[in-house]
């Protein structure tokens, strides 16, 4: 019996450790055609920030394929043997379908144990270092914010357009200063321009030449009728890097929190809304670490009696199961500002569904 075990769950994790690394592999160019392609076509990226990327991201991408990669491994493996009368065999040997699926439950809780821990700790703080990357470049090499034909929004209270990049020119600028509201202040055009970073006083200085202002009132900017107009000609316009980093590290999402930031938040009195999103986050991270249990439940059963298209079959299935239980977590976290669907409960709902419905197949398939 020690040698079947040992052959399913070898057989499982060889297949598990190939799924995920293609999962990953998908997922991680996704997310850097998705938020560095830009940066990669139009800017001068040093290969180190593509490398550190890749590394900030896996962490995060880990959470969604070691589940995933997990019950298309089942799936295939369970289906191949099955095809091939190794369940059969083993069954009409005296072996019950749950004990044969006592070693994929072992994997399974062992995946669970790392999902648990990638999802408590170390994806989030692979979020907060990411979100350092982009001040670094600014540190480091300013000039590689700015493109040809681009607007760039990473300075708070400023959106800064440059028309052509040729080196370090700059030509044809726009700097719009903008309040809490997103309502223009006052707005800079400039014919050309040049970067300079100031590391000194922590800052970049946008130096212009030949530059027109607009300025709006600043207590009522929708009146139109008090805007007014000027020439500065030559002049330096600072942008304060002290600002891009205290953004950086105040506009956290949930995602970004450990688990003891989360519940430090709780502990700060928040409201109602705030309350509900908090507990919603801490229980879908725990939900999603416990899903490769649920999925070997539903897999086991689910892959007996695929035939000879264990292979497709397994990936199909493996596609409807996977995006069924991320479906209904991806509503329950929708619903994290609603204190009144209880989505903290919501987000253990996948987990009882799939593992009752495991039990049910598992009924089925012995009869």
């Amino acid at each position: 019996m020690r040698t079947l075990d040992r052959y399913i769950g070898r057989e499982v994790l060889l297949a598990t450790t190939i799924a995920v690394a293609v999962l990953s592999l998908v997922l991680i160019l996704g997310n850097i055609s998705r938020r560095l392609l830009d940066l990669l076509v139009n800017h001068q990226v040093p290969f180190e920030l593509i490398v550190s990327f890749v590394a900030y991201v896996l962490p995060f991408s880990l959470t969604f394929t070691i589940p995933w990669g997990f019950i298309t491994a089942v799936l295939i493996v369970f289906g191949r043997m099955s095809a091939d009368y190794e369940i059969t065999a083993a069954r009409a040997g005296g072996i019950s379908l749950e004990r044969l699926a006592l070693p994929v439950m072992v994997v399974a809780f062992s995946m669970s144990m790392i999902c648990l821990w990638i999802n408590l700790a170390v994806a989030p703080a692979a979020q907060q270092t990411m979100r350092t990357v982009l001040f670094d470049i600014a540190v480091n090499n300013p000039l590689a914010l700015f493109g040809s034909d681009q607007i760039i929004d990473e300075f708070p209270g400023r959106r800064i357009y440059v028309g052509h990049r040729d080196g370090s020119a700059l030509y044809n600028l726009q700097v719009v200063e903008i309040d809490e509201e997103g309502r223009p202040l006052r707005v800079l055009h400039a014919r050309r321009g040049s970067i300079e970073a100031d590391l000194k006083e922590q800052r970049i200085l946008l130096h212009l030449e030949g530059a027109l202002y607009e300025e709006r009132d600043r207590k009522n900017p929708s009146d139109l009728s008090a805007i007014r107009h000027g020439i500065t000609g030559s002049g330096t316009f600072p942008v304060s890097l002290e600002e891009l980093q205290s953004r950086s590290r105040t506009s956290l999402s949930l995602g970004s929190l450990t688990l003891q930031e989360l519940r430090q938040s709780l502990q700060r009195d928040p409201s109602a809304k705030e309350e509900s999103a908090l507990r919603t986050e801490i229980s879908k991270r725990f939900s999603m670490s416990f899903a490769c249990v649920a999925f070997a439940a539903v897999a086991v059963p689910l892959a007996i009696g695929a035939g000879r298209r264990e292979t497709s079959l397994g990936f199909i299935f493996g596609l409807v199961v996977a995006f069924s239980y991320f479906g209904m977590l991806i509503f329950a976290e929708s619903q994290r500002n609603n204190p009144a669907l209880h989505p903290e409960l919501l987000a253990w709902l996948p987990n009882v569904i799939f593992i009752l419905l495991g039990g049910a197949l598992f009924i089925w398939r012995r009869r």
